[in-house]
């Protein structure tokens, strides 16, 4: 059983990250809170959208910090850059900008940002933002529906989910998932979870994917409403990437490892936390 405390979002222990921003002022800031967090870690600082791409064209990167206002374009052409990239489709992009709160309010900041910190803020709130990122801590209660046909798999999931204080639903389908998220909404008709686990391929008609198409398409809810974890053994990576544009936030490849799991988990819940204080205080 995993160590709570050695839960992180950034799973690697010498992990590869780019920070990219136009102000080699601001690049240096950035890489030193980094590097306070993550003394391991390699850390490529980007002037542009260019050197960014050439960052990604080199190698696989574990996390990425990103300017708006770049010489060359937006940060969102960062974030498209490094979803596109071949293995890069669950990499964790920040958004570090003084118009983050601007863009988030107008709508604008789009499914391929993972989270973002208010560059007027401080570094002090960056240092804070940052260490709590990289070594999360658990959230308790978090409500999970989980979605495995396989009695000794769930069972076994189920306990270990548990372990690190989620509130978790099981069901053996797609058409109960599916059923079940119908049917229970909060008050205010946000869903009656916090995140969806489910496996790909499942008894029934119906599959994880299918059920992941549901939740998008037709009940609305996007990424940052209601964030899908889909479980696969299948390493096709046209076929993974087929999953993240149908809406997948992550996948998780199996045989399924105890800290990734939880950590992925932890990470996309982070879409939701005001929602999760919000029924915390309520409770």
């Amino acid at each position: 059983m995993a160590d709570r405390s050695s839960l992180r979002h950034v799973v690697s222990d010498a992990p590869r990250l780019m920070v990219v921003d136009g102000s080699r002022m601001v690049r240096k800031l950035i890489r030193d809170v980094l590097a306070d967090s993550l003394p391991n870690a390699t850390i490529h600082g980007a002037a542009s959208v260019r050197d960014a791409r050439a960052v990604l064209d080199a190698g696989d990167v574990d996390l990425v910090t990103t300017s708006l206002a770049l010489p060359d374009g937006d940060g969102l052409d960062v974030a498209g850059a490094v979803r596109a990239a071949v293995g890069q489709a669950y990499v964790p992009v920040i958004v570090v900008s003084g118009e983050a709160q601007a863009r988030l309010e107008a709508r604008t900041l789009g499914q391929d940002v993972t989270d973002w910190f208010d560059k007027a803020l401080g570094l002090q709130a960056l240092a804070a933002f940052i260490h709590g990122y990289v070594h999360p801590q658990p959230m308790v209660g978090a409500r999970v529906l989980y979605v495995e046909d396989s009695r000794v798999v769930a069972l076994a999931t189920k306990r270990m989910l548990e372990t690190h204080a989620f509130n978790v639903t099981h069901l053996a389908s797609a058409e109960d998932a599916i059923l079940w998220l119908d049917a229970n909404r909060d008050e205010d008709g946000s869903p009656a979870c916090d995140l969806v686990l489910t496996d790909l391929y499942l008894t029934g008609e119906l599959s994880g994917r299918d059920l992941l198409v549901h939740i998008r398409e037709a009940l609305g809810h996007g990424k940052r409403d209601l964030p899908v974890l889909v479980l696969t053994g299948d390493d096709n990576l046209d076929n993974q990437r087929g999953l993240i544009q149908r809406g997948a936030n992550d996948l998780v490849l199996k045989p399924v490892e105890e800290r990734l799991l939880v950590t992925k988990a932890m990470f996309q819940l982070r879409l939701v936390v005001p929602r999760l204080t919000a029924a915390a205080r309520s409770a």
